[in-house]
Order: C-alpha cells, then sequence, then structure tokens
C-alpha cells in the first residue's frame, strides 16, 4: 500500500509525527511518504520559504526509516490539487491500494476540494482525530460514507481505493497556526516540536516576525 501525507507543514509538528506513526500502526504500513505542498488551494500560503519547511520535515523524520518524503507538489508552480498528485500516482501504481491521510477538519471539508468524488475513487481515505475534533460530516459526505466507511484496516488492503477508515490510535492535540503564535510570543514549544525543529527554527529565526 502507498500512504501519503499531505499538508503546509508549517512547521511540522509532534502531532504530524504521531499522525504518521499511528497511521504506520494501524494500517500495517512498510512506509508513510510526507508530502508538503507548495501552494495549498484551500488554505492561506505558508509563512516561510519552502526550502525552510522541508529542511524541518527532513529532520523530523529522518529518525523513522518507514518515513519519506513525496516532493512532487512543492516543487510545482500551479496550485497543489491532490487530485492531479493522485492521477499521478494511480498511472504509477496501477494495481496498489493508496491511503490519504487527513486530520478531521480536512475530512469535514472535503466536500469544497477540487473534484473530491474523483478522489474518493482514486485512494481510500484515511482520517485521525485530535482532541476536541469534532465529526461534522455535511450531506454529500454522509452520503459517500454511507457506502465507503469501513471498520478494519485490513480492508484498505485488499482494494485499491473508494474506501474511508477513521483511526483509533492515541491522539496528541497540536496545530501549526498555534504553534506559530506561541513562537512569535517568544514562548517556549518543546511540548509540540522535535528537539532538531527547535534548534532550526531558532538558528534560522524562523516565525518571530
Amino acid at each position: 500500500m502507498i500512504a501519503l501525507f499531505g499538508g503546509t507543514f508549517d512547521p511540522i509538528h509532534l502531532g504530524h509525527i504521531n499522525m504518521a506513526e499511528q497511521c504506520l500502526k494501524e494500517l500495517s504500513l512498510t512506509s508513510l511518504s510526507f508530502m508538503p505542498n507548495a501552494t495549498p488551494v484551500h488554505k492561506k500560503g505558508p509563512s516561510i520559504a519552502t526550502e525552510h519547511r522541508l529542511a524541518m520535515l527532513q529532520l523530523a523524520t529522518n529518525e523513522e526509516s518507514r518515513f519519506n518524503i513525496d516532493t512532487r507538489e512543492i516543487t510545482r508552480t500551479e496550485p497543489s490539487y491532490t487530485v492531479l498528485t493522485l492521477q499521478e500516482l494511480r498511472a504509477e501504481h496501477p494495481n496498489t491500494p493508496i491511503a490519504f491521510l487527513m486530520g478531521m477538519d480536512s475530512f469535514n471539508s472535503l466536500s469544497s476540494w477540487y473534484q473530491w468524488q474523483t478522489i474518493t475513487q482514486l485512494c481510500h481515505i484515511v482520517v485521525y482525530a485530535r482532541p476536541g475534533d469534532k465529526f461534522a460530516p455535511c450531506l454529500q459526505l454522509t452520503h459517500y460514507l454511507a457506502h465507503a466507511k469501513v471498520t478494519h484496516p485490513d480492508t484498505l488492503h485488499q482494494v485499491q481505493a473508494g474506501k474511508c477508515y477513521f483511526m483509533t490510535g492515541e491522539p496528541f492535540s497540536a496545530a501549526s497556526s498555534e504553534i506559530r503564535t506561541v513562537i512569535k510570543s517568544g514562548q517556549s514549544v518543546e511540548p509540540w516540536l522535535p528537539e532538531s525543529v527547535i534548534t532550526y527554527i531558532n538558528k534560522n529565526k524562523l516565525y518571530a516576525q
């Protein structure tokens, strides 16, 4: 199975790492690819240079041999549409299941994504809920879940795409937007960031302005 975890990672934090580790465990994966995007369509753009986000991502993931970084989106000059990436991957791996990992907030807004129904036909959606996250699907997503939701991760290995699985692993509360605010105020972010990332941020004076 190919597993993707897309996001701005601005910055990568321990919540992201926990989410990815839980995905490795629950889905019995041999690898998982972090996929930083360059120009996210649904969010305000990243607050720092691409090279810094990528460097921090490399620092945060290099201790887990099963973590990889897929740079296809971060090198695009046009907006990062998830459907384009999944179409590329499906063409490269026509017979391999693909899982796309996202948080509950992203899932709740999935029906607003560009060609979202095509996305659900190209991959499995794997959803992770942080503490306090609310499950709030719209009517379209409710209809999708009626035929797509599965309760056992083994099912994701048996078909190539089309299913939705909600992870049950231990949650970790962290949000990049809050972390940026804390850094700007000069407070400690030690509980939320890997030590290597904190060192990098301090060295390069990131998020201070």
